[in-house]
């Protein structure tokens, strides 16, 4: 597959290639840094970051296994699961929290302990909306609280998830560093110029690094090839869900968009594409694309 058919300046974030090179190199750490920061909006100051192995296996050599998009680790040992949802998956809440409890457990120390945890924080940028009875509230973060006394009861598992189809501020309406990553997210392979709202130092590194035009012709082609992947699912999800409204069956829709994505899946294990790429885009199994 060619080039040519690349017309935007800056490459889609949400893009399995994209969002690894933004936010999953050493050589970009200080762009997750910076959006780390601007999530917690001052809970904690981030000051450096290790990237971890993003594959792990379940205590057991036939447990299920789990690949993050990005893994890392502050300079106090806290943990951050960054993760781009692409589509909607029926069970990713409980994804979110299946893949919670690799770094939970991986803290286990031989010997004496005294079960003493660093805080985990899992956090999904979804392409997708899950709470529709309220149209404004794009960030959501959750901790186990007590429901009698309304009060955090542990404060060292936090999920953040962020609704990016709901957040529709204009470049004028930016008021502070997390709605300027939110816009930038939503924004970025739209955009054909830096925006005058965003002059941070860290917003000259971003807009560099996504410049498709600064690519290497392995890295076009490598982008590209991603690229088509996410079209290739968001054209299914879409097709499928307008199936399903033709039939007017809630369940219409989830079948529709199932054996979609089965297709999707399908033709890319055809293709040669690893399994836990098939799976993030599509949200499948391994079991199941194995079965393909």
């Amino acid at each position: 597959m060619g080039t040519e058919g690349l017309h935007e300046r800056y490459v889609n974030p949400y893009t399995d290639f994209a969002f690894k090179l933004l936010f999953g190199t050493d050589m970009n750490k200080e762009l997750l840094i910076s959006f780390l920061n601007a999530l917690l909006h001052g809970e904690q100051t981030v000051k450096n970051i290790t990237y971890l192995n993003s594959e792990h296996l379940g205590t057991q050599e036939y447990d299920r296994k789990a690949v993050f998009d990005v893994y890392c680790e502050n300079e106090t040992g806290e943990k951050f699961l960054v993760e781009m949802q692409k589509g909607e998956q029926q069970f990713f809440k409980d994804r979110s929290v299946f893949y919670s409890t690799f770094p939970i457990r991986e803290q286990a120390r031989r010997g004496e302990w005294d079960y003493e945890l660093k805080a985990v924080y899992t956090i999904g940028i979804l392409n997708f909306t899950f709470d529709d009875t309220d149209k404004e509230c794009y960030h959501h973060e959750v901790k186990l609280m007590d429901m009698n006394t309304q009060k955090v009861f542990y404060d060292k598992l936090t999920f953040i998830y962020l609704e990016m189809p709901k957040f529709n501020k204009s470049e004028s309406e930016l008021e502070n560093m997390f709605d300027k990553w939110m816009f930038v997210l939503r924004n970025l392979s739209n955009l054909m110029e830096r925006p005058v709202a965003l002059q941070e130092r860290v917003f000259e590194r971003l807009f560099r690094t996504a410049e498709i035009a600064g690519f290497s012709k392995s890295e076009r082609y490598e982008y590209e090839e991603s690229l088509k992947a996410f079209r290739d699912m968001y054209s299914v999800i879409v097709t499928a869900e307008n199936k399903g409204r033709k039939k007017g069956r809630e369940e219409g829709i989830r079948e529709g968009i199932r054996e979609g994505l089965k297709a999707t899946a399908a033709s890319m294990k055809s293709k040669g594409f690893p399994f836990n790429e098939i799976a993030e885009i599509t949200g499948l199994s391994f079991e199941e694309i194995e079965l393909l």
